[in-house]
C-alpha cells in the first residue's frame, strides 16, 4: 500500500469521527429551567399515578437540565412550564334574577411542577403547545363563570367579587388537575349590561345619598346661621367687654404713666441733684488730688535735689579724694623710690666700709687687744671704784649715747612720714625717737651686760629702797 492510500484511509477515518462526535455532540440536547424536555422512544418505563394506578410510557422526562438523545431511536420535543395570562369574556348571561349581564376576568396559568402533572399536560398538550393550553383553559374558565352567574344576583356578585372568584377557582379545580394545569390567580374585572340595570340599581341609593345630602345641607346651613348669629352675639358681647377692658385699661394706663411720671420727674430731680452733689464731690476730690499731686510733685523735686546735691558732694568727695589718693600714692612712691635710693647708697657704702674693714681688720684686732689689755687694767682699777662712781659714769654716758642714736637723723635732708592714724608728722617723729631712746637699756645691755632698769632700781634713793606703808 502506498503512503498516498494511507494517508487517504487515515484522513477518512479521521473524518468520520468528527462527523461521528458532530453527530453524538447534537444528540445531546439542553432546556432552561421553565421547559421541561421530552425524549420519547427507547425502552417503555412504569410510573405510578397519585391514586395508585400503575402503568407503562414510552418516554422520559428531564425538566430544565440536559440528557443524551439516541440517534434514530428517540426523539425530542420541549414542553413549556411558563405562566399564561388569558383574558376571558363571556357573551351575555342570565343571572338568577333573569338579567342578563357581561362578565370580564382575567386569569394565569402554568403546568404544575409536580411529575405526574407534568406527564398529563404532556400526553394533553405537547402537540398543541401554548396556544392549546391557553385554548382549553379559557373555554373551561368560561363555562365555570357562565355556571356560577346563572346561580347570583348582579347584586351579590357586584358586591362580592371575591367570592366569586374563590367558587370560579374551586369548581374548576379538578379539571385543571386532570390537564395537569395550576390556576395561579383570578379575578373578576367588570360586569355589565345592555338594559341599565346596574345603572338603575343604584338610583334608589343615589337618590337616598341625594335626599340625605339635601337634609344634612339644610341641618347645616341651620345650625351654621345659628352659630353665625350666636357668633356675632357673642362677639358683640366680647366687643363690648373688650372695649370696656381697652377704657379700663387705657385709665389704668394714664394712671400709671402719670404716677411713673411723677416718679420719674422725682427721680430726674434727684438724680440731677445727686449728680450736681456728686460732681462738686468729685471736682473736691480732683482739687484735693491735684494738691496731693503738687504736693508730692513738690516733694519729689526736693527729694532730686537733695539727691542732686548729695550727687555733687559725693562727686565732689570722690574728686577730692581721688586727688588725695592721687597725692598719697605720689608721696608713696617718692617715699620707696628716696628708700630704694638710701638703701642702694647704704649698700655701697657698706661695701666699699667692707673693703677697707679688711684692711683695718688687724689694725683694730691690735687696737682691740690694746684696748682690752687697756680695759682689763681699767677693771683692776674699778675694783677700786664705789658704786656712786659707776652710776655716776653710766649716766653720763647717756647722753652721748642718745646723740649718737639721734645724729643719724640730722644727716637726712627730708623726711616723708607715711600713716593713716591722723597724728601730725612733727608728732610722729618725736614718737619715734622716744621709741628709739626707750630702747637705749636693751641695747645698752646687749652691748654691755649692764642692766640699766636693775642698776637705777638699785641706787640709793630708789623707790625700791622705801619701806612699804602698812
Amino acid at each position: 500500500m502506498s503512503t498516498v492510500n494511507l494517508l487517504i484511509i487515515i484522513g477518512a477515518v479521521v473524518l468520520l469521527l468528527a462527523l461521528l462526535i458532530i453527530a453524538l455532540a447534537k444528540q445531546y440536547r439542553k432546556v432552561g429551567p421553565s421547559e421541561v424536555l421530552i425524549v420519547s422512544g427507547g425502552r417503555m418505563r412504569k410510573v405510578t399515578d397519585p391514586d395508585g394506578t400503575v402503568r407503562k410510557i414510552g418516554y422520559r422526562m428531564n425538566i430544565g437540565g440536559g440528557t443524551f438523545v439516541k440517534p434514530f431511536i428517540e426523539q425530542v420535543q420541549i414542553l413549556p412550564l411558563e405562566v399564561y395570562t388569558l383574558t376571558i369574556k363571556t357573551p351575555e348571561v342570565i343571572t338568577s334574577q333573569g338579567v342578563n349581564i357581561v362578565a370580564e376576568a382575567t386569569a394565569q396559568i402554568k403546568i404544575s411542577s409536580e411529575e405526574y402533572m407534568i406527564r398529563r399536560a404532556a400526553e394533553q398538550f405537547l402537540k398543541s403547545g401554548a396556544n392549546g393550553i391557553k385554548e382549553v383553559s379559557s373555554n373551561v374558565l368560561e363555562g365555570y363563570i357562565r355556571a356560577i352567574i346563572g346561580a347570583m344576583t348582579v347584586e351579590d356578585i357586584y358586591k362580592n367579587r371575591d367570592q366569586f372568584a374563590e367558587k370560579v377557582i374551586q369548581n374548576s379545580k379538578k379539571d385543571f388537575d386532570r390537564m395537569g394545569l395550576d390556576i395561579l390567580s383570578f379575578a373578576l374585572k367588570d360586569i355589565s349590561d345592555t338594559q341599565g340595570y346596574l345603572a338603575s340599581l343604584g338610583q334608589p341609593r343615589i337618590a337616598q345619598v341625594k335626599k340625605d345630602a339635601a337634609i344634612a345641607q339644610a341641618e347645616t346651613d341651620k345650625e351654621a346661621t345659628i352659630k353665625a348669629a350666636q357668633a356675632r352675639k357673642d362677639g358683640d358681647i366680647a366687643k363690648l367687654i373688650a372695649e370696656g377692658e381697652i377704657a379700663r385699661a387705657n385709665r389704668d394706663f394714664e394712671s400709671h404713666r402719670a404716677q411713673y411720671q411723677a416718679d420719674i420727674n422725682q427721680k430726674r430731680a434727684l438724680s440731677d441733684l445727686s449728680y450736681e452733689l456728686e460732681k462738686n464731690r468729685i471736682a473736691q476730690k480732683i482739687k484735693k488730688e491735684e494738691s496731693l499731686i503738687k504736693l508730692i510733685e513738690k516733694e519729689q523735686a526736693i527729694k532730686i535735689e537733695e539727691m542732686e546735691i548729695t550727687r555733687k558732694e559725693k562727686e565732689l568727695e570722690s574728686s577730692v579724694k581721688k586727688t588725695a589718693d592721687a597725692s598719697k600714692y605720689r608721696l608713696i612712691t617718692e617715699a620707696e623710690a628716696e628708700s630704694f635710693r638710701i638703701a642702694a647708697e647704704a649698700k655701697a657704702k657698706t661695701e666699699a666700709k667692707k673693703q677697707d674693714g679688711f684692711a683695718e681688720a688687724e689694725l683694730i684686732k691690735a687696737r682691740g687687744e690694746a684696748e682690752a689689755e687697756a680695759m682689763q687694767k681699767k677693771a683692776e682699777s674699778w675694783k677700786d671704784y664705789n658704786e656712786a662712781m659707776i652710776y655716776k659714769m653710766v649716766i653720763d654716758a647717756l647722753p652721748e649715747l642718745a646723740k649718737a642714736v639721734s645724729e643719724p637723723l640730722s644727716k637726712v635732708d627730708k623726711i616723708v612720714m607715711v600713716g593713716g592714724d591722723g597724728a601730725s608728722g612733727v608728732s610722729k617723729l618725736t614718737e619715734q625717737v622716744a621709741q628709739v631712746l626707750a630702747q637705749l637699756p636693751t641695747v645698752v645691755e646687749s652691748l654691755s651686760g649692764v642692766d640699766l632698769k636693775k642698776l637705777l632700781q638699785n641706787m640709793p634713793g630708789s623707790k625700791k629702797d622705801e619701806p612699804e606703808e602698812k
